[in-house]
């Protein structure tokens, strides 16, 4: 048996998804997984046991282009799989599987999907209030207990890393994610994380900061304000390397974006920082894993920017709070 699965654009999302393929892997033992997504998911998966191959997705963010996605689903026809499932809820991305002409095309009702899906699943909000539950169910009825997410990363791939960026193997760091790709309403003041970097910063257990390209400003400000406590790696390292600098980190403080959910998927304590977004919606999956949220009325307000401009959610969580949390985590 062969199975596609077009998987979301998120990494985040991406590693909610895995409790379903985890799931697939339990029905059907000997089924090749592939999954469509874009590359740069790619070293993502390629950390999940549970996935045979990545096939890129070339489409852009809100990116249509019928054409491409025609001839990309029927030279996927040759392939012979199966069964299909379309996680995003977008009727583009049916598209390639009813291409491929893969005869059971399975995703939730949206969109108008009616021709492009043939099998149709109706949303139960209450049932499934997270998003990787909601996932998972398209493979069936849910499990008592889903599937743990979990990233691979060896001691070696780890020793490789630090050898690749110049850091010191024997170090213990405190990592942190400062960014949040959504928006600058999901992510804790640059200050605060420069305050909570010279609380925790020691020569044995330094802080390293950890993000994407667009990270790299507000890694440098976090520097600057630090006054040297913390090193920026933000756009220095490629998602593998930071998939294997957290895997070795003694704990990690995030904002919740997609590294936070690397850093559950690795079970490594974590300390995830919630102000626009839901934790009951999208928490990171580990028992390893604290969730600081102020819980306001006004949140969570899903926005990219504060609605009411004072940003309470956020700057109210105190640096010495999350210090207090790190030396919780540290020792669970």
């Amino acid at each position: 048996m062969k199975i596609l699965v077009v998987a979301p654009s998120w990494i985040g999302d991406t590693i909610l998804a895995q409790p379903l393929l985890a799931l697939l892997k339990r029905k059907h033992p000997d089924a090749r997984i592939d999954v469509l997504a874009p590359d740069w998911s790619a070293p993502l998966l390629s950390r999940m046991a549970e996935v045979d191959a990545v096939i890129v997705n070339p489409f852009g963010h809100g990116e249509f282009n019928f054409s491409a996605r025609r001839t990309l689903g029927r030279r996927l026809s040759s392939a012979e799989f199966s069964q299909a499932y379309v996680l995003p809820n977008s009727w583009k991305s049916a598209l390639v599987p009813f291409f491929a002409r893969i005869p059971r095309r399975i995703g939730y009702q949206g969109e108008s999907r009616y021709l492009l899906l043939n099998e149709r699943h109706r949303l139960d909000v209450a049932a499934h209030p997270q998003l990787v539950q909601r996932y998972a169910a398209l493979a069936g009825p849910l499990p008592a207990i889903l599937p743990q997410a979990h990233l691979n990363s060896t001691v070696e791939q780890q020793q490789a890393a630090r050898r690749a960026l110049d850091l010191p193997l024997d170090a213990a760091p405190v990592i942190f994610c400062p960014g949040a790709e959504y928006g600058p309403a999901k992510r804790w003041p640059a200050q605060h994380f420069a305050a909570l970097s010279q609380l925790i910063a020691s020569p044995r257990s330094p802080v390293w900061l950890v993000g994407s390209a667009k990270d790299a400003a507000v890694g440098d400000e976090i520097v600057r304000a630090a006054e040297g406590a913390a090193l920026n790696l933000c756009g220095r390292s490629s998602l593998q390397q930071a998939i294997d600098l957290i895997a070795s980190a003694r704990c990690v403080v995030s904002n919740d974006s997609g590294l936070m959910h690397v850093a559950a998927a690795l079970g490594r304590p974590l300390v995830a920082l919630y102000g626009s977004s839901s934790p009951a919606y999208t928490p990171p999956l580990s028992p390893r894993a604290k969730i600081v949220s102020r819980n306001l009325p006004c949140s969570p307000c899903f926005k990219r920017e504060c609605p009411l401009g004072h940003f309470d959610c956020m700057n109210g969580i105190a640096p010495q709070q999350v210090a207090a949390d790190i030396s919780l985590q540290r020792s669970i």
